[in-house]
């Protein structure tokens, strides 16, 4: 085996997640080259992890909002790129048309995705001249990693490795700043997901009581409102400024906590090993969520909106330590 180009376009915390796939393949493999083809917008998060040797891209998305002539330009250079050496294998782990598509002129005669009833659009079983067996019972990260190992014929071993590396900052994202830091993600993709303002203010507050400087990071102008509602009622937090992706995930490196809603800022801060707290309001935690002991922790079942004391009981859990889960539990059982 020589060289495997996997196919995840979109969206930021899925192509985060699926990242493992390149270590299990390079530990079963060595010495094998692993592309990957991904839309422009997050090619930087593929860039970042050290086990990649091409990021292919184009701007998809942004093709399909502006239907830009340069863009669609773009597009069709890329496929040049796409052509330019020949795979063993081709794994698709996104299972839409797009990535289909991709697979489908990506040069190979082992296009392997996922079964009809597993994918996100059945069209998409055109370009497939082989598919992964029916989608396990697990967690959606740790299935693409099944799934990769069938088509590849080896078997997924230990927990998943990101190996991610970030460029390094310009400068400190908080230069001077004594006290550890909390990011909170409060804003999401969907109103449905969303966890109540008051819910984070009363959990920054609690925070900063902790010692923590809380710091709010935001994307659109409603998400900028929504940051300094919270940050009125949270003494000495910060809303920050716009960031780019790689801004971002530079101040997560930075944090000692962060605390967030499904984003894929917040499955980020999970790879990156910071101590996560994710929280659920109408997305499957089981399906979707982070767990590593003592480090990172969903909360919430998905269907309804979790209580506060879930929130900080997680904290506790992740941010104190063994230690101190041990003596609550003692505590609750004397």
């Amino acid at each position: 085996m020589k060289r495997v180009l996997i196919v995840k376009v979109t969206s930021l915390g899925d192509i985060v997640q699926a990242l493992p796939v390149v270590a299990d393949i390079k530990r079963a493999f060595p010495g094998v080259q692993v592309d990957w083809a991904v839309d422009e917008a997050f090619a930087e998060v593929a860039q970042w992890c050290k086990g990649i040797d091409r990021v292919l891209f184009a701007p998809l998305r942004r093709f399909k909002k502006a239907r830009r002539w340069a863009d669609f330009k773009s597009i069709a250079e890329s496929v040049s790129a796409l052509r330019a050496h020949r795979y063993d294998y081709i794994i698709d782990i996104h299972g839409v048309y797009k990535s289909a598509i991709i697979a489908f002129l990506a040069r190979s005669s082992r296009r392997i995705g996922y079964q009809s009833q597993d994918l996100g659009e059945r069209g998409a079983a055109f370009a497939y001249s082989g598919r992964f067996g029916p989608r396990p019972q697990c967690n959606a990260w740790h299935g693409m990693r099944i799934s990769a190992g069938e088509a590849l014929g080896y078997e997924v071993e230990g927990p998943p490795v990101y190996n991610l590396r970030l460029p390094e900052p310009a400068k400190p994202p908080f230069r001077g700043e004594n006290a550890p830091v909390a990011a909170l993600f409060h804003a999401t993709s969907k109103d449905d997901k969303k966890w109540p303002l008051t819910h984070w203010a009363v959990v920054g507050r609690e925070l900063a009581q902790r010692g923590f400087r809380v710091v709010l990071p935001w994307g659109s102008e409603g998400e900028r409102v929504e940051a300094e509602q919270i940050a009125a009622q949270v003494p000495g937090s910060i809303v920050l400024s716009k960031m780019s992706v790689t801004e971002i995930a530079q101040m997560i490196d930075a944090c000692a906590l962060v605390v967030g809603t499904d984003t894929g800022f917040v499955h980020l801060a999970h790879a990156l090993q910071k101590r996560t707290v994710m929280i659920f309001v109408a997305t499957s935690p089981s399906h979707c969520g982070v767990e590593a002991p003592f480090r990172s922790m969903s909360v919430g079942d998905g269907f309804s909106v979790p209580p506060i004391s879930a929130v900080l009981d997680a904290i506790d859990y992740v941010h104190s330590g063994p230690q101190a889960v041990a003596a609550q539990h003692r505590s609750a059982a004397a």
